[in-house]
């Protein structure tokens, strides 16, 4: 047994140096699917290796098992007569020639790695592990998911979301040492909501009697001050005391426990003196400030769940679907496409099965190598995206208002990546296509960019054009300002991931092998604020989606400007 055991943990420091010794080298895996598919054949190639190496162990065990038989027999006649034994000069020279050869063999089979290629093969694989970046940014995405479509710790836990149905065979549940993890990770953003949410499910999994290496009184140490930070000073109280009914030498619940019990009686002393008027008067304020704060978030989420602002039935009575041949253009004359209205204003027309699943493969198979985290527009500063050619070279950074410092964007979750008309004839088919059914002019467009959304992938509320106040926003590429979007959805979505439009209540939901097209400004050239959109959180699923950004110049005889600002 002591052999084995010595086995074992050689192996397991080595195991546990390669996991957490991981390279620098970062690709923000939790923000493309299309990049984590990698990591599950990586897992798989890791595995196989795995059992390779335990077949070779097991192997090498045997043979020091049958050693150790050996000699447990031959030792235990031995020590019965040990001089007797010893006066047979065969027995003398052969305990001489065990301890002095034998053993060290012994000794020299138990340090030999039997299987050299599983820890080479680990040791090659780390360097493109995720790190804590990754755990943490896929940890916070639910988190975000839970916010926006109002899920509770059981549903997500028990792995019960809406879009999973009960016969798909991945169905995945939270453990608690996973309900712990998402704790911390709430934790450590100073996020004390979440914090107690989290560790209150794993408390919850372990009062259940589930099995785990997650002490509970690790878990009420974090719940007692998660709480306390709230301003629950009795519920604190509680978990403290509970925590010192499992350890009563905690030395921290017990500092904990005179200090709540300290505030509490100061607060209530406090409460016995203010009336109960102020205190009506002063929650009323405090959820007024709340509505100001952030009123387009609110109507975002609202819309990601399906509710929020309705149209009228007569304004639905207006949208219509029809076969549409752009005035007669040659191609389509024969096969026209199916066009559906989604939306009267702003008018935004989904195109239906106007691109091929073959063309849509082309498009993945082209991006996703290239695929990186984009610079965008933030809606705090209102900073646009870079051009292209600086976009594939750079992570998603953009000013902290507060700090001054760049910093990566986190309300963008997703890798892009442009292709360029000539890359492939597919892209060229495809760019071809946009301006036969829009009739406006592509040369002046931007390269057709591809975007794949990660865990939770979202877009938070934004404007595609440049405003009044920035002026030299597409300077650099001098085509004028972003006149219209074509947005195509190269994937189905089960759950989540519309995009919404919080201004004026649209929401669309992905359909794969369908486009969207809107225009950013009208025909005198200002912005339509009301376009201001945004892409929801995937709840389940993978997101796929490639846009086409065109812009004003080319256009000057292909759509009339107006005299007026909103025409």
């Amino acid at each position: 047994m002591g052999v084995r055991m010595g086995v074992w943990s050689v192996h397991c420091i080595l195991l546990l140096s390669c996991l957490h010794k991981f390279s620098s080298a970062h690709n923000d895996f939790f923000t493309s699917i299309g990049h984590m598919t990698d990591l599950l054949f990586t897992e798989k190639d890791l595995v196989i290796s795995l059992k390779d190496y335990i077949k070779a162990e097991e192997s090498k065990l045997e043979q020091v098992k049958q050693w150790a038989e050996k000699l447990d027999a031959l030792t235990a006649t031995a020590t019965q007569d040990p001089e007797g034994f010893l006066g047979h000069p065969v027995n003398a020279f052969k305990l001489m020639k065990r301890l002095n050869t034998e053993w060290g063999d012994v000794e020299d089979l138990v340090l030999k790695d039997m299987s050299d290629g599983f820890i080479s093969n680990l040791t090659i694989q780390r360097q493109y592990f995720p790190n804590e970046e990754d755990q943490t940014g896929a940890g916070k995405a639910l988190l975000r998911l839970q916010d926006t479509y109002r899920l509770d710790t059981q549903t997500i836990s028990s792995g019960n979301l809406p879009g999973i149905t009960t016969d798909l065979p991945f169905k995945s549940t939270l453990s608690v040492e996973d309900c712990y993890e998402l704790g911390k990770i709430a934790y450590s953003e100073a996020d004390y909501y979440h914090t107690e949410l989290w560790m209150a499910q794993a408390l919850k999994q372990l009062d259940e009697g589930e099995e785990s290496s997650t002490e509970i009184v690790t878990v009420l140490d974090y719940l007692s001050y998660s709480v306390y930070q709230q301003g629950e000073l009795e519920r604190a109280l509680e978990h403290t005391k509970r925590l010192l009914t499992v350890d009563a030498e905690h030395k921290r619940a017990l500092g904990n426990l005179k200090y709540f019990e300290y505030q509490l009686a100061k607060q209530t002393k406090a409460d016995k003196e203010q009336s109960t008027q102020e205190e009506s008067k002063k929650e009323e304020e405090k959820e007024t400030k709340k509505k100001e704060f952030l009123p387009e978030k609110r109507k975002y989420e609202q819309l990601c769940r399906g509710e929020g602002i309705r149209m009228t039935p007569r304004r639905q009575r207006r949208l219509f679907c029809r076969y549409f041949d752009n005035n007669r253009h040659p191609y389509y004359v024969i096969g026209p496409v199916k066009q559906e209205d989604e939306w009267d204003r702003p008018r935004i027309i989904r195109f239906h099965d106007i691109i091929s699943d073959k063309e849509m493969e082309k498009v993945k198979e082209l991006a996703k190598p290239r695929l990186r985290r984009a610079t965008i527009s933030n809606p705090i500063t209102g900073i646009l995206e870079t051009a292209p050619y600086r976009i594939s070279k750079r992570r998603a950074t953009v000013h902290d208002p507060q700090t001054g410092k760049l910093t990566t964007a986190q309300y963008r979750v997703s890798k892009s990546a442009w292709l360029a008309a000539y890359e492939h004839p597919v892209v060229d088919r495809i760019n071809q296509r946009i301006e036969d059914i829009t009739g406006l002019d592509v040369k002046t467009a931007e390269e057709l960019q591809v975007a794949n959304y990660g865990v939770g992938g979202q877009y938070e509320p934004h404007f595609d054009f440049g405003r009044k106040d920035e002026p030299d926003a597409f300077k650099e590429l001098g085509t004028g300002n972003r006149i219209a979007t074509w947005l195509f959805y190269m994937s189905d979505v089960p759950a989540g991931g519309a995009t919404v439009f919080p201004e004026v209540g649209a929401s669309v939901k992905p359909k794969k092998g369908t486009a969207v097209f809107w225009y950013n400004l009208f025909p005198s050239g200002e912005g339509d604020y009301s376009t201001r959109h945004a892409a929801c959180p995937v709840l389940v699923g993978n997101k796929w989606v490639s846009n086409k950004w065109i812009h004003e110049r080319g256009q000057e005889f292909r759509r009339s400007c107006g005299l007026k600002e909103t025409d």
